[in-house]
C-alpha cells in the first residue's frame, strides 16, 4: 500500500471510520420503517433521520422527494437525492439504496430485539442492518472519506435513499424516475441489493415475476357434517399441490440464473375460520413466481387457468386469482456497460476476486432502472440474511464495500 496514493488514502479512512459506520447502523435499526400494507408507518421518520445526517455530512441539493400515500401517517412516502460534487459533472456516479424494511417475522427466533442492534463477533445484529443498511452506510461514507482526505471525485456523486423497496417501488425509486429527471443515460447506477458472500456476483438480468391471490370459495359448514357444505380449504391444498406441475410445463434452464430455473412457490395464507369445528367456506393463499425471461408470463397465467379449473370442476369450488404483482423481466445490463466493468475493476481491487455478471430469481429495482433505459448492475458483498430472524450485517463487508465505492468514485 503507498500511503500516498488516492486509493490508499480513502482505504485507509474508511478503515477509521469503522466504528461510526457501525454508531450509525444501531441508529438507523432503532427507526423501524415498514411500509403499511405490512403494519407499519412507513419511512418519513427515517428519511427525516438521514436527510439531517446528509446536511450535516456535507451533501449539497439534498431533495427530499414525497410520494403521496394516504395510508401512511405522514401522508407521503419519502425518497432522498443527494450529490456530492465531482471534478466533472459529466456524469453521476449513484448508489441507490432502499429505506424501508420488512417486519421482523416471529419474534420468539431473535436472540435480540430486532430494532435495538447489537454487535457480536464481528456482526452488527438487527433488522434492515444488511438489508438495505449496510450499503447505504457505507456508500455515506465512501463519500465522507473523500471530504476527510479533501479528496475529489472525478464525477459528481449521487446518494438516492429511496421508499417502499420491499412492496413494488410505486411510492419509490419508479415515483422518482417519473416524476424527476435526475438520472441520465451516460450516468453509473449501482443498486446493492444483491450479492454474495464472496462478493463476485454483479447481477444484470432478472426473472419475471408474477406475485397471485388465489381465493377459493367453497360453502361453510359445521364440522360434523361436511356432506352439507364444500371445504374450501381441501380444495385449496389440492390446487398448491396441483400448482407444482408447473415446475414440469416450463423445465427450462438460463445458466445465468442462480437458481437456473423458473420458480413457482405457495407463500403466504390467511386465515380462514377460527374454531376447529366449521367447515370454511373460503380459503386464500398467495404465489410467488419467477420466471425465466424467455417464458411468456401471460403463459404460465394460461396454465394457472387451467389447473384451477380442473381443482374447481372436482370440488365444486370457485377459484379466483387477483394480481399483487407482476413484472415482465427488463432488458439486461450489457456485461460490457460501464457500471458492470467499473464494478469489476473495485472488487478486483479490493476483495482480490474476479466478479461475473450473472442473473438472479429475486427482483430488484435495478429492473425498474433498465425497463426506463438506464444501465444499472446490483452488487454487494452479502451473507444473504435479508428478511430472515437474527438478520445481520458483517462489519468487514460494510468497510469493504465502501472501499469498493470509493474506488469507483476516483475511476476515469
Amino acid at each position: 500500500m503507498n500511503p500516498n496514493q488516492p486509493f490508499d488514502r480513502l482505504a485507509r479512512r474508511i478503515e477509521q471510520f469503522r466504528d461510526e459506520m457501525v454508531d450509525l447502523q444501531v441508529r438507523l435499526c432503532a427507526i423501524p420503517a415498514i411500509a403499511p400494507s405490512s403494519g407499519g408507518e412507513g419511512e418519513a421518520k427515517k428519511a427525516d433521520f438521514l436527510v439531517d445526517f446528509l446536511k450535516a455530512g456535507g451533501f449539497v441539493d439534498v431533495t427530499l422527494i414525497k410520494a403521496p400515500d394516504l395510508d401512511a401517517p405522514a401522508g407521503y412516502r419519502p425518497n432522498i437525492l443527494a450529490y456530492c460534487r465531482g471534478k466533472s459533472s459529466a456524469r453521476t456516479i449513484w448508489v441507490m439504496t432502499h429505506t424501508d424494511i420488512v417486519p421482523p417475522g416471529e419474534l420468539s427466533l431473535w436472540h435480540g430485539h430486532p430494532y435495538k442492534a447489537w454487535v457480536e463477533k464481528g456482526r452488527v445484529y438487527g433488522r434492515g442492518v444488511e438489508d438495505n443498511q449496510q450499503d447505504m452506510v457505507a456508500s455515506l461514507y465512501a463519500v465522507k472519506a473523500h471530504q476527510a482526505e479533501g479528496i475529489l471525485p472525478n464525477y459528481d456523486i449521487g446518494i438516492a435513499l429511496v421508499a417502499d423497496e420491499e412492496t413494488g417501488s410505486r411510492k419509490g425509486i419508479d415515483y422518482v424516475i417519473q416524476n424527476y429527471k435526475a438520472f441520465r443515460k451516460q450516468d453509473l447506477i449501482i443498486v446493492p441489493d444483491a450479492g454474495n458472500a464472496a462478493g463476485t456476483m454483479i447481477e444484470v438480468a432478472e426473472k419475471s415475476i408474477l406475485w397471485l391471490k388465489i381465493k377459493t370459495l367453497g360453502k361453510q359448514a359445521h364440522g360434523s357434517t361436511p356432506e352439507k357444505g364444500i371445504n374450501s380449504f381441501k380444495a385449496a391444498s389440492f390446487f398448491i399441490a396441483a400448482l407444482n406441475e408447473l415446475y414440469k410445463i416450463y423445465p427450462g434452464r438460463d445458466k445465468l440464473f442462480d437458481p437456473p430455473i423458473s420458480t413457482f412457490e405457495p407463500t403466504k395464507k390467511e386465515a380462514n375460520v377460527p374454531n376447529i369445528n366449521t367447515i370454511p367456506g373460503e380459503d386464500v393463499f398467495y404465489m410467488d413466481s419467477r420466471i425465466l425471461p424467455k417464458v411468456k408470463v401471460q403463459d404460465v397465467e394460461k396454465s394457472i387457468r387451467m389447473i384451477a379449473a380442473d381443482i374447481e370442476k372436482k370440488f365444486k369450488v370457485k377459484i379466483h386469482s387477483e394480481i399483487q404483482q407482476r413484472a415482465t423481466a427488463a432488458p439486461p445490463t450489457p456485461v460490457q456497460a460501464p457500471v458492470v466493468q467499473a464494478l469489476k475493476k473495485a472488487v478486483k481491487a479490493v476483495y482480490k476476486k474476479e466478479a461475473k455478471p450473472m442473473g438472479i430469481g429475486g427482483g430488484t429495482v435495478a429492473a425498474v432502472f433498465r425497463r426506463a433505459g438506464f444501465s444499472a448492475a446490483c452488487w454487494s458483498k452479502l451473507d444473504e440474511t435479508a428478511h430472515q430472524p437474527n438478520e445481520y450485517c458483517i462489519i468487514d463487508n460494510m468497510v469493504g464495500d465502501a472501499k469498493v465505492y470509493g474506488h469507483i468514485f476516483l475511476q476515469e
